[in-house]
This record gives C-alpha cells, structure tokens and sequence, in this order.
C-alpha cells in the first residue's frame, strides 16, 4: 500500500470526516447531514494549539481521520497525555493497514509534543475496534464513565 499523507483537517474536509462519523450503527444516530452544525466545533478545534483534527490522504483522496488532544497535567510529575478520538477509516480502505499508519502517526506526534502516554476510549460495541487496538499494545486499564448534559 501507498504511504499515507496526514495534514491537518480544513473545512473542505467536513462532509468526507462526517460521512466516516456517520458509517455505523453508532454515529447514523448521532451525526446529521447538516455542515452548519459542525462548523463552530471545527473553528475551535483549528485554534486550539492542543488540537489536532487531522486526515489521513491516499492519492488525493480522504480515507481516514482522528481527533487528538494533548492534555497537561499535574499527575505523572506535570506530563502530556495524547487523548485519540473519532478515529474512522473510510469504509471502502477498512482492512487495507490504514488503521496501524494513522496509530504510527499518532505515536510518532505524541513522541513530538512530549506526550507520555496515548489514550482512548472506544465503545464497547466496536468489538473489531478493540481488538485492532488491543492488537497495537493498547490495555484497558480504567473503566470509563460518562454523564450526558441536556
């Protein structure tokens, strides 16, 4: 397979980064169609130096993206942590090895922000995603709690 190239996502990457959010059972019930409503997040995203909304590009053509966020904190005396979110590889490239060049290039960022562990969190329904990740060296060390806002 051709190497990948990873930039950073630009508005024109919207509908392609939303059509891979939308592509399971999970993301048709929480994404739309409507672009407007991704716009303000995509703006702050873009100016937070601690962002990176980024795509992975294959001949021209969008094939995978992730969300990573380095955190600053006091545990681990002051380190960096890489949180991954969103990660999608487009339907059609699933199973292609796009997966492990999106994760060499997330490790490969991490290492250059001085981030000392990388982070995720998967639902646990994606039974495929977590063992591609258990298949990486990730371990599931916590168990992960959330309280949806109205």
């Amino acid at each position: 397979m051709t190497a990948l190239k990873f930039r950073l996502a630009t508005k024109e990457d919207l509908k392609d980064i939303i059509d891979m959010l939308k592509d399971d059972k999970l993301g048709t019930a929480r994404e739309s169609n409507t672009l407007d409503k991704y716009l303000p997040a995509f703006d702050r995203i873009s100016n937070d130096s601690n962002q990176e909304l980024t795509v992975a590009v294959l001949n021209g053509e969008v094939v995978g993206t992730f969300q990573l966020t380095f955190i600053q904190g006091l545990s681990y005396e002051g380190g960096i942590r890489a949180q991954v979110e969103a990660v999608r590889t487009h339907s059609a490239y699933r199973g292609q090895g796009i997966g492990k060049q999106m994760f060499a290039y997330v490790m490969e960022r991490a290492r250059e922000k001085g981030a000392h562990i990388v982070q995720l969190t998967t639902h646990k329904s994606r039974h495929d995603a977590i063992r591609f990740y258990e298949n990486l060296g990730f371990h599931s060390t916590h168990e992960g709690m959330k309280l949806f806002l109205d």
